[in-house]
């Protein structure tokens, strides 16, 4: 048995006079994910489908045909098909990945032949962008914040909240896995509670995904795209190849830290910074500037003001201090001097500032090897006569 493509673009009332009865979803509900379909016609149990019969599948559908909870037929493309018991099986997947080779897999463990007399049904799944799905932490989840420019990388608590969307990728895998045969209809709030906790769990690595690329918690939600598609990544596993559900998209309306953790993480950014030297003292300078116009408005007198500026002074110089001792700045290497061996003047350089002879060549004690000035007669090091 298999569904044959009728007329694609004929109307249904037209096709009403040839079948014998037809199968018909008019609408899913954006809260709707499979839904029975409705048979009509010249009579009959809706639960056998008669060779002949028409099946119609409108845009954001796909019809399952099936057979004592086993599906017989795919279509994923809008059209209008005929139940041919004399067909072979046949799918069509409308462009949805994954569902000839779910099908394929399907049917080689069935057989088929013959006018079936057992209870089939035509189900009509909604493959249509799933909205209005509302998220928020309930609890801070941790959000890693590199900055790289201060050699900053710590793990801070925020909150966040917003909507998310999903749509069935694979009707075959949603049914097997998900719905099974169900009499009327499944909506999605069947299965809002386990994808709701599940979308919860994957946001913090997905955020941990987005943070190592340098994207801090405040700028978010100008990267919901890649945020996306970190999501689809980590719910790979669990949505799709279980339940034939993707990840679609997903809407950040706020990302926050509380004022305490705010604080927090400015005085780290803060510190970071000033691990510089030359920023630590500038930080001084510009406090003990602040410190002297303060000194000079004090209530107890100026002075008063003036010996606490220079006690903040003291600190301030001797912190200074210790920066320049944790950081010292680089010497020059200095250029040792050498004796000219023919004028005897005392020099640096390559070449002798009195007479222009270039500088020996460097010489070595062949007694203990340390380094002699040329045309010496005796090591400096060991004493020892040069020959």
């Amino acid at each position: 048995m298999g569904l044959i493509k009728a007329l694609l673009n004929s109307a249904v009332g037209t096709l009403e006079e040839t079948w014998k009865d037809y199968f018909v979803c008019d609408s899913l509900g954006d809260n709707v994910l499979m839904v029975k379909g409705v048979k009509r016609g010249k009579g009959g149990s809706g639960e056998v489908i008669t060779n002949g019969s028409g099946i119609v599948v409108n845009e954001g559908q796909c019809a399952l045909i099936v057979d004592e909870g086993r599906v017989l037929e795919v279509a994923a493309e809008p059209g209008n098909y005929t139940f041919d018991t004399s067909a072979s099986p046949s799918v069509f997947d409308g462009g949805f990945e994954g569902i000839k080779n779910t099908f394929k897999d399907m049917i080689g463990r069935f057989t088929y032949g013959g006018e079936v007399n057992k209870t089939q049904r035509v189900y009509y799944v909604n493959t249509k962008e799933i909205f209005g799905n509302m998220y928020g932490t309930a609890t801070p989840i941790p959000f890693r914040i590199i900055d790289r420019n201060v050699g900053l990388d710590v793990e801070m608590p925020i909150r966040c909240n917003g909507e998310y969307s999903f749509r069935i990728v694979n009707p075959l895998v949603f049914y097997q896995n998900v719905v099974g045969n169900k009499a009327d209809y499944y909506t999605k709030e069947n299965l809002a509670s386990i994808m709701k906790a599940e979308m919860l769990t994957a946001l913090q690595p997905a955020f941990a995904v987005i943070a190592s690329e340098g994207v801090r918690y405040s700028e978010v939600p100008a990267h919901v795209d890649r945020l996306a598609q970190a999501m689809q990544d980590k719910l790979q596993e669990k949505w799709t190849n279980a339940r034939g559900i993707a990840f679609a998209s997903i809407a950040v309306n706020s990302v926050s830290m509380n004022e305490e953790d705010e604080k927090k993480l400015r005085d780290l950014q803060f510190s970071a910074v000033n691990r510089d030297a030359n920023m630590a003292n500038a930080t001084i300078i510009q406090a003990t500037a602040d410190a002297m116009r303060d000194a000079a408005k004090n209530e107890n007198g100026a002075m008063t003001g003036i010996m606490g500026v220079n006690m903040m002074n003291m600190t301030g110089s001797q912190t200074a201090t210790a920066f320049r001792n944790a950081n010292p700045t680089p010497q020059a290497p200095q250029e040792t001097s050498w004796t000219c061996p023919k004028c005897g003047a005392q020099v640096t350089g390559n070449f002798c500032s009195v007479c222009g002879e270039p500088k020996p060549a460097q010489s070595f004690c062949p007694h203990c090897g340390k380094p002699v000035t040329p045309g010496a007669n005796f090591c400096p090091s060991c004493g020892k006569q040069l020959g």
